[in-house]
Order: structure tokens, then C-alpha cells, then sequence
């Protein structure tokens, strides 16, 4: 059951039943983790390996996460599953009294355009509102327009580069949202 969504592609329980016309219905849990968990370490290698290959500029990619910065009353990292596998993470961060920063947002790419990553989404806003946060700040690849475009539908709007963006203007867009 631990095997990565796309080698389980196709099986009966995501099937097309053909004659019937009727899909079944996946089920998604989002699940609290930590970033040495064997699954949201799957998922992270994932994303960095494909950050990597859509950025390969030198200072382009900002993997800087530690496991302090998601512990209970700073942060959260949290698992989506798909039928029981592993398919989406993300992490939000505490960067002051009010505002937090999500990262390491990623779905898996046979998993995508099923709304798991608008699911994580609202799940780390919970995670977020449960710090007493009122702001929430991202910052995506240029490159990336699914996520771009899933950030703006979800009320994110683009504020100036921060923090360790400042350095990759040419790769970094940030956005920001207010949860008051």
C-alpha cells in the first residue's frame, strides 16, 4: 500500500467501469507528519529533484527547511494520501507573531488535477489560523503556472520577494493572503 500513487495507477479501486460509465471516487486524507516521516521524505526528494530539473540555475531553488520550524506552536508538516498512498506534502512555517510562510508544497504528478493540492492548501490555512496566524506568504517558481494559478484562485496575491527570495528575482514569485 506504500507504493507510489503512479505505480498504482490503474488499479480497481480508481477504475473506469466502462459499461456503466461511472468512476470511482478516490479518497483523499490529509494526515499531520514530520519531514523525516518515510513518506513526506519520498515526496520532498520528489519535488527537489524536480525543482532541480525545471530550475537549474545556480541559487534558483530554496530547499531551507528544518524540523524545528514545524514543531507544535511553530509550524506544521502535513501528508496527503490518496487510497492510502502518499501523493501530496506540504509544511507551514512561523516566520513571526502573525504571519507564517507554507513550503514544500508538492503533489505527485500522476496525482495531479484531482484537487489535492488546493486541499493542502486549505489544510495548511487551517494549520496556520490554529497558530493564531493572520498572514500567509509563499513563494513559487516562475516557471510553475499550475501552482501560480492555484494560488491566485485561491485568493493569493503577489507581494514583493522576501527573505531568501530576495536573491532568485528571476526564478522566485511570492504571494501573500490574509486569514483575518
Amino acid at each position: 500500500m506504500n507504493a507510489p500513487w503512479s505505480e498504482r495507477r490503474g488499479q480497481s479501486e480508481n477504475a473506469v467501469v466502462a459499461s456503466a460509465g461511472i468512476f470511482a471516487m478516490a479518497t483523499v486524507e490529509i494526515r499531520r507528519s514530520t519531514l523525516a516521516s518515510p513518506d513526506a521524505a519520498r515526496l520532498i526528494a520528489a519535488l527537489n529533484a524536480e525543482l532541480h530539473a525545471t530550475f537549474p540555475e545556480p541559487g534558483a531553488t530554496h530547499f531551507s527547511l528544518t524540523s524545528s520550524q514545524v514543531e507544535a506552536g511553530d509550524g506544521a508538516v502535513i501528508v496527503a494520501y490518496l487510497d492510502a498512498v502518499a501523493v501530496g506534502c506540504g509544511a507551514v512555517r512561523r516566520l513571526d507573531e502573525a504571519t507564517a510562510e507554507l513550503k514544500r508544497m508538492y503533489v505527485d504528478p500522476a496525482a495531479r488535477g484531482r484537487g489535492i493540492g488546493r486541499e493542502l492548501v486549505a489544510a495548511l490555512e487551517r494549520e496556520a489560523r490554529m497558530l493564531g496566524i493572520t498572514k500567509v506568504v509563499l513563494e513559487t517558481g516562475t516557471r510553475l503556472a499550475p501552482a501560480i494559478r492555484l494560488y491566485e484562485a485561491m485568493g493569493y496575491a503577489r507581494i514583493p520577494l522576501f527573505g531568501e527570495y530576495l536573491s532568485s528575482p528571476n526564478t522566485s514569485l511570492c504571494f501573500g493572503k490574509s486569514l483575518a
